[in-house]
């Protein structure tokens, strides 16, 4: 069983800059496949990013590309997500996920990013 508390989250400007953390704690969370998805009202949750167990490889949605960055550092088992030239479109409920095989089995409770235009 893995825990995932994230934050971070809040009300930023168009333009602006935000950091999510994803603290996991449970057994073996550092060797986890870590995402990021995201959630806007009336829409779908979406795929973010993602980050391999030792950090070597990310993914990335094409609309956060070159925006968004993931990170994790395993010896605090927490996992980041830093946003920067946000749009409002952006603005979402952001989960933190993480998968130990091929889907995303535990989930945050979520972090809502707002941004005004």
């Amino acid at each position: 069983q893995v825990q995932l508390v994230e934050s971070g989250g809040g009300l930023v400007q168009a333009g602006g800059s935000l950091r999510l953390s994803c603290a996991a704690s449970g057994r073996s969370s550092s060797t986890y496949i870590m995402g990021w998805f995201r959630q806007a009202p009336g829409k779908e949750r979406e795929f973010v990013a993602s980050i391999n167990w030792c950090g070597g490889t990310t993914t990335y949605a094409g609309s956060v590309k070159g925006r968004f960055t993931t990170s994790r550092d395993n010896a605090k088992n927490t996992v980041y997500l830093q946003m920067n030239s946000l749009k409002p479109e952006d603005t979402a409920v952001y989960y933190c996920t993480a998968a130990s095989g091929t889907t995303y089995d535990y989930w945050g409770q979520g972090a809502q990013v707002t941004v005004s235009s």
